[in-house]
């Protein structure tokens, strides 16, 4: 094999294209239209062309900078030529007398009509056209265009494209064959819309969106079937419920269950009396009560003789939990570890031996609950928090503590799934729903304001602190930065300390020890401290009922999610609360939007739909696939409704034809289904 042909294997294996059937399925990011030539006076400004042309004149020049500047004309006019990085041998391509066809945009100079780093071909008199368009894919460094074309026109010629799909059910949904349609995306013939083509909205895009939806359903679904295969503990309902350990708690709590919280209750316990593992999403809105519930399950599983692992994102909202759980449990006579980074070598080790031993039925942590050093007596129940931020192998890790049997595992989000995600990257998982918020609750008022007007809002927050409640104010950085030049905690802290002298002010950010980040909560929690200035440290879990206004500066800058995380610290007491979004303009038009959307909505799931709209839904996911890309080709926004084709294809193939979801899936995921199982 040539050093070339190595250097293109390396080349094409970095990208994840070492087999044909990668490369079949690596399609183009756009087209150019090499089939058709332009005179060059009727090229239009800003569109790319290809003209034939002669070259008149070539010569390096040095001023205003070294360039090589090429004239050349056809028998409408005359086109300048600009190369500011060129080769010798570039030189000689477009030496005086030679014929090339040249691609790119022709925009008017101050000599005429121009064209910078234009592609060139030389070519004969008679040198025929492409009767094709001409893809172009994405690539990377070490790559050409021609080399990856060459690569996949080979791939084509050896690839059997038959179709995965019975021919009954293709015609059902209206799909072009398979082979068609990889073809018509490789290579489509002139008269096709480029426009279609670019936009993904030709007959052979459809296909391919929905062959890629479909085996992400397959592999959902079958991961969602083996999940019955595998042993998990069956943790039942006492036949007494009178005097049980649930009952006694919900008794002793000062609040009853919301009809939402007792109806996501009845579905974690029915999982949790199966003798395979529970995969539950409890998802609800800020504020909606999701701690109780996962409180329940842990309650189950200690009941049965189990323990229960509940695992969060930040130290900060894992000691939330830990707090609260334990207030709740300790007149049940429940021991509640509590394992972090932070911890002392000594805390640490009694927390990791009441683990190991069993005489802490329940576990409280961050990541630090999945490290190789602590072991569970028998690991029943496991809730993750925040599940999208925790990774793929992380989740697994927490899973393995079980050992030979899975535990059944609840995972929280605050962050409302919509529809679309949720049919797409959660079909393997049952969801629960909160979708009421306790009462008591009062809604937050949302205003924007100019940071112009930032003094008007310092005096409105010491007023209202002054009066007896508490307010959050949050900045996006914690030291100063030059290139985003944004107010920071740091900075925000001193002008509101100068600001208002009769206030005690906190500060707390994600650089401070941990112990430090405790003090100044527990003191903004007991009311010592009135103002507490904050980097997003805050996002979640934070619970202060006396909270009832949030200034955010720079709002822009925030994403929506964060925005209304953000937004749920306050109105958790009786006060009227306000959030105030201070930005700074000119705003962007996704700024804009953003704000628009926070502003006009407080549902959660409202927000979320209007977010996947805006950034896609790479964040709300997280790295469940660990890097690997979610969709390369469908749109959860625009292909909705393909989104439900496929589900309805994939149940009838797993039903029907058992062979033909096989060869689909091999076609698709080529090794990567675990990645969707986690």
């Amino acid at each position: 094999m040539s050093t070339r042909s190595e250097a293109l294997a390396d080349a094409l294996d970095r990208m994840g294209l070492g087999s044909d059937a990668a490369l079949v399925l690596h399609f183009p990011l756009r087209y150019e239209d090499e089939t058709r030539i332009t005179p060059v006076a009727l090229a239009r400004a800003g569109q790319p062309v290809q003209v034939e042309v002669e070259v008149t004149q070539s010569e390096v020049k040095f001023r205003p900078r070294r360039q090589l500047v090429v004239t050349a004309a056809d028998d409408s006019g005359t086109v300048t030529l600009r190369f500011f990085n060129f080769y010798p041998s570039q030189q000689k391509q477009l030496a005086p007398g030679k014929r090339v066809r040249l691609f790119g945009d022709i925009n008017p100079g101050f000599f005429g009509a121009e064209m910078l780093h234009p592609r060139v071909r030389t070519v004969g008199e008679d040198t025929a056209l492409p009767d094709r368009l001409t893809p172009v894919y994405p690539a990377t460094a070490g790559l050409s265009q021609a080399s990856l074309r060459r690569a996949i026109d080979d791939a084509l010629e050896r690839t059997d494209l038959a179709d995965s799909l019975p021919e009954a059910l293709r015609r059902h949904y209206a799909l072009v064959p398979f082979g068609a349609a990889v073809q018509a995306l490789h290579r489509p013939r002139p008269g096709e819309s480029l426009r279609d083509l670019d936009e993904r909205l030709a007959p052979a895009w459809r296909r391919i969106k929905f062959d890629e939806l479909l085996a992400q359903q397959l592999s959902l679904k079958r991961a969602h079937a083996a999940r019955r295969n595998r042993d998990a503990p069956v943790l039942p309902q006492p036949a007494d419920t009178d005097g049980s350990l649930i009952d006694r708690f919900l008794q002793q709590l000062p609040f009853a269950l919301t009809g939402a919280q007792a109806r996501a209750w009845a579905e974690i316990a029915a999982d949790l009396s199966q003798p395979y593992p529970m995969q539950r999403l409890l998802q609800g809105d800020v504020g909606s009560g999701k701690t109780v519930v996962a409180a329940l399950a842990c309650l189950r599983a200690v009941e049965a003789g189990y323990q229960a692992a509940f695992m969060a994102p930040t130290e900060i909202l894992a000691e939330q939990h830990f707090r609260k759980l334990a207030d709740w449990l300790a007149p049940l006579g429940i021991q509640v570890a509590w394992l972090s980074g932070s911890l002392k070598v000594r805390e640490k080790r009694a927390m990791k031996e009441a683990i190991a031993s069993g005489a802490a039925p329940i576990a409280v942590g961050t990541h630090a609950l999945i490290e190789d050093a602590v072991d569970f007596a028998r690991l029943g129940v496991a809730v993750v928090d925040e599940q999208h931020r925790f990774g793929v192998r992380q989740r697994l890790a927490l899973r393995a503590k079980a050992g030979d049997v899975s535990p059944h595992q609840l995972m929280m989000s605050a962050t409302p799934i919509p529809r679309t995600l949720a049919m797409s990257f959660y079909a393997d998982l049952d969801v629960s729903v909160i979708d009421e918020l306790p009462p008591g609750r009062t809604p937050v008022l949302t205003k924007l304001i100019a940071a112009a007007r930032r003094e008007q809002v310092i005096e409105r927050v010491r007023h209202a602190c002054e009066g007896g409640a508490q307010a959050y104010w949050v900045c996006p950085l914690i030291e100063e930065s030059e290139t985003l030049q944004l107010q920071t905690a740091l900075d925000t802290y001193e002008q509101l300390v100068i600001a208002c002298p009769e206030l005690k002010v906190g500060l707390v950010h994600g650089r401070m020890k941990p112990d430090e980040k405790a003090a100044v909560m527990a003191d903004f929690v007991a009311n010592r401290t009135q103002l507490l200035v904050a980097t997003t440290v805050i996002e979640v879990g934070v619970d202060v009922p006396n909270a009832s206004l949030m200034v955010i500066e720079h709002a822009e800058r925030f994403g929506l999610s964060q925005l209304h995380q953000l937004r749920g610290r306050v109105g958790r007491g009786s006060r009227e609360s306000a959030c105030v979004l201070l930005y700074e303009g000119p705003l962007s038009q996704t700024a804009r939007e953003r704000l628009r959307v926070i502003h006009a909505y407080t549902d959660g799931f409202m927000i979320a739909a209007e977010d996947l709209k805006l950034r896609g839904p790479g964040e709300f996911i997280g790295s469940r696939q660990s890097g690997q890309p979610l969709l390369r080709f469908a749109d959860l926004v625009i292909d909705e409704a393909l989104v439900e084709l496929a589900r309805e294809a994939a149940d009838t193939l797993l039903r029907d034809h058992v062979e033909a979801a096989d060869r689909h899936l091999a076609r698709w995921l080529a090794g990567r289904e675990e990645l969707l199982k986690a």
